[in-house]
């Protein structure tokens, strides 16, 4: 426990000294046999192979249309995947390598159009978020929505329906900000087997288009609304969480950028009062978030090996205090706000908004540097699912108290996902999109760890399985989607009021799946596999036998304890089963 301690202190102290990170490698690598893609987080690719016959990386617009047209020409398959890639499930993972090639857009980005008059800007797809934000605040302009992590691709933002929190006017949905969109799509040969169509907000397929998962066709071009720049200031609050069920509702109408941070174990929530100011009003505050600042390697590699022996000795103890101990910290530094660009000296946090809407210092240069992203993987660091469930805000008060019932059960089960960031609670205002949100809905993001064999079991399995389940099927929650484990998505089509009309804008753009895989065909339709020995274990299955756990480990498929209808994969020792 000592070492512990001293471990705990190490990472803090880097964590609020490192300035520079070494960047992520890139998602996309060829050689002479063919091409590799994995994501930011190494969650595919070296694990779970994901491979194509070749790459290309356009710069323009007809460089990209060209591409395309020359694969559909020679009936390939085709991809698009961002500079960054942090997709979670495998959406731009091709078919087979032989008949499938993925295009980068990471040299596409150098586009951006911004018109102070109509308040507008056109951006490449592959222009990165922060780039964007620090152009558009040079010329007097804002983002008004935005994810908070900033290494993202204007492309990929508006694919997968990434979002920040807001259910103030036209809501936290980037994607609900486009006025006009461009895409390259399949033709046929007397069109030059590939052409660029143009959407505005009066064409019936750009509520198609926008949250459209890459397997329509490959966005070229995004315009989206703006407004004159504006400064937001943000307190947070810390509380008990015994009125968290009472008080969600009123927190997010009531600030504009709102969001809620729940740290069930600890039994503690953080409220953020977010909203805009008066341009004069003091401050120079950037948002800095401790989740996505550089650590050094080693840190990043021992606190993974720390985490890795508190899962193997199931040292629930040792959980429990690394996540006091974060939070503890948290509150001390704001969680990464900073005033006047330096340190935490109090509340409010006053900044610009394009200081304040997305952070991810730990993607910044130089190449010499040591540090890194923590989740990086080539430095073995933290290694860990992301579970994000969308509920029809009427529905999740009801799932907060269900949550709350299995913590009292054994609050230290909940200190595993504490040692993260809790339960990150989110808003996003109802959308025209026919894969968006048919009404205002509550976003609930949990990360938690993974081990690196997929068929090695957690500590504390069954407890995070049973949220799972209750949020998507209890409660009927839609899963993100760039998020989540394959179960997340049983069931999906049924979810969306709009998704037939999806379906038929897939057919009309792209009747022959170009741009469609058997991958993202599992998330798109929630198609099951067939169930085998531990595929409970990673979420590609729920468990309905013994074997699809763990059984050799002592972990055995259980029903729920307070969702009766989840079957999950419980630790009980073989004498108990």
């Amino acid at each position: 426990m000592a070492f512990l301690n001293s471990l705990l202190t190490l990472t803090i102290f880097l964590s609020a000294t490192t300035t520079f990170a070494k960047p992520p490698a890139p998602p996309l690598t060829c050689d002479t046999i063919g091409c590799n893609l994995t994501n930011g987080y190494g969650t595919w690719g070296d694990r779970r192979p994901c491979k194509a016959l070749k790459a290309f990386y356009p710069t323009t617009e007809e460089e990209l249309r060209s591409t395309i047209a020359e694969a559909v020409r020679q009936k390939l398959k085709v991809k698009v995947v961002s500079g960054f890639s942090h997709t979670i499930p495998k959406l731009a993972c091709p078919d087979l390598p032989e008949n499938s090639v993925i295009i980068s857009t990471r040299k596409y980005n150098s586009g951006i159009e911004v018109d102070i008059g109509k308040s507008t800007v056109t951006v490449d797809s592959g222009v990165g978020l922060r780039t964007l934000i620090d152009k558009l605040e040079e010329e007097g302009l804002s983002l008004v929505a935005s994810p908070y992590w900033e290494g993202a691709s204007l492309g990929g933002i508006i694919s997968t329906g990434a979002h920040g929190s807001s259910w103030w006017g036209k809501g936290g949905g980037v994607h609900d900000y486009v006025v006009e969109l461009r895409m390259v799509v399949p033709a046929s040969a007397s069109e030059g087997y590939a052409k660029v169509v143009e959407m505005d907000i009066s064409h019936p397929l750009l509520n198609g288009v926008t949250v459209s998962l890459g397997v329509l066709g490959a966005i070229s071009k995004v315009k989206l609304s703006l407004e004159p720049v504006f400064k937001r200031s943000v307190t947070n609050l810390y509380k008990d969480d015994t009125l968290l069920e009472e008080e969600f509702m009123d927190h997010a109408k009531k600030h504009e950028f709102a969001d809620i941070t729940w740290y069930p174990s600890q039994k503690k929530v953080v409220y953020k009062s977010d909203d805009r100011v008066p341009l004069n009003t003091c401050g120079n505050g950037v948002n800095d978030f401790l989740g996505f600042r550089p650590n050094g390697a080693l840190v990043s590699a021992a606190v993974r090996s720390t985490e890795k022996a508190l899962e193997s000795t199931k040292n629930v103890k040792g959980k429990c205090l690394m996540a006091a101990t974060e939070l503890a910290y948290k509150q001390v530094i704001a969680n990464g706000l900073k005033n006047n660009d330096l340190i935490f000296t109090g509340y409010p946090v006053v900044g610009m908004q394009g200081k304040m809407q997305a952070s991810g210092s730990c993607l910044n240069s130089p190449e010499t540097s040591t540090d890194t992203c923590p989740w990086d993987p080539r430095i073995k660091g933290l290694f860990f699912y992301e579970t994000t469930a969308i509920f029809p805000a009427p529905n999740f008060r009801d799932f907060i108290i269900d949550v709350k019932k299995l913590r009292d059960l054994k609050p230290e089960n909940f200190c595993g996902v504490d040692i993260y960031n809790g339960f990150l609670i989110r808003f996003i205002k109802a959308s025209d999109a026919y894969l968006g949100q048919s009404e205002d809905s509550v976003v609930v993001d949990f990360n938690y760890y993974r081990a690196d064999s997929p068929l090695t079991p957690r500590l504390n399995q069954d407890v995070w399985e049973e949220v799972e389940q209750m949020a998507f099927f209890k409660y009927s929650a839609k899963p993100h989607w760039a998020k989540n484990r394959k179960l997340a998505f049983a069931g999906v089509q049924q979810k969306y009021p709009k998704f037939k009309d999806f379906v038929a804008a897939k057919k009309r753009i792209d009747p022959d799946g170009v741009f469609s895989s058997k991958w993202s065909d599992e998330i798109l339709f929630g198609t099951e596999t067939p169930k085998s020995d531990g595929c409970a274990l990673e979420g590609l299955c729920i468990c309905s036998e013994d074997r699809h756990c763990s059984p050799q480990n002592d972990y055995f498929c259980r029903q729920g304890l307070v969702y009766k209808a989840a079957r999950v994969c419980r630790y009980s020792p073989s004498s108990e089963a």
